[in-house]
């Protein structure tokens, strides 16, 4: 069961009607210069009420990449559990005002950058279906947003794998994501440290909590090393304790304490 959000940019109120929503993508910047000047507080107001939060960047692709990249970067400022997407879209094709060839530059030069900055965060790419045919073996990065006209919610009618369906524009952008509300959440904090990562997010995850092979097996291998490292951490810490407060008792100097905690952190991590 998947779950409904909206698009919104300086044509919404800062405060837009949120019944029904699970997640909202809210423009950030468009080229080298504008800021949607609404969206701090669209931001503040979607994060009030426990909406997943994206932010995306309408390009010109005249432009460097790299530099409306950046320029989108210093605007947005994404938090952990906030995806980020280029909405690719905008020039026409047939007049040439942008080649083709560098909008699908620039598509790739806008994500590898973006990426590159937030390792912890889903970065992706909206466009509709024109798009999608001309570059349809092309990266879209971590997720495919899809534009279509006419299709019900959920039902894009594209083979690709997509994530999100913006499936009506008519009095505000209205969104589709193929997951449930909680899964939704939990994929966008799924490139955090593993320490964010529980074992009941990643029952969300994947639907069942012992994966035999598989991309899901290596998450759930990963998951119980890290809970075993865990484990082992605070035995260490225990022993730690213990020396430190036989050393306090002793009288032993600041140096040689701090020589023999060195010392058995060293013994511990080579054991």
């Amino acid at each position: 069961m998947g779950c409904y959000g909206q698009d919104w940019a300086s044509y919404q109120s800062p405060a837009p009607d949120v019944t029904g929503l699970s997640f909202v993508f809210v423009k950030a910047t468009e080229g080298l210069t504008y800021a949607n000047p609404r969206w701090a507080q669209q931001v503040a107001y979607a994060r009030l009420h426990k909406l997943t939060v994206g932010h995306y960047h309408y390009p010109h692709m005249g432009n460097s990449a790299t530099a409306e990249a950046d320029f989108f970067l210093r605007t947005a400022r994404p938090q952990p559990g906030d995806y980020v997407a280029l909405d690719w879209e905008g020039y026409d094709v047939a007049n040439r005002s942008v080649p083709f060839a560098a909008q699908v530059a620039y598509k790739k030069a806008f994500l590898a950058h973006v990426t590159a900055a937030l390792p912890h965060n889903q970065v992706g790419t909206y466009c509709n279906t024109d798009y999608l045919d001309r570059d349809p073996a092309g990266a879209y990065g971590d997720f495919l947003w899809i534009a279509t006209a006419n299709k019900a919610a959920g039902q894009p009618g594209i083979s690709r794998s997509w994530l999100f369906h913006q499936y009506s524009a008519s009095s505000v952008d209205r969104d589709y994501c193929n997951l449930s509300a909680d899964a939704l959440r939990a994929w966008a904090h799924a490139k955090e440290d593993d320490m964010a990562l529980t074992r009941d997010d990643a029952v969300t995850i994947w639907g069942y909590e012992n994966p035999t092979s598989g991309d899901k097996y290596d998450m759930h291998q990963a998951l119980k090393n890290a809970e075993a490292n865990s484990a082992e951490a605070a035995r260490l810490a225990t022993e730690v304790k213990a020396t430190v407060d036989h050393l306090a008792v002793g009288g032993v100097d600041l140096d040689a304490l701090a020589a023999k905690v060195a010392d058995l952190l060293s013994k511990r991590l080579q054991s």
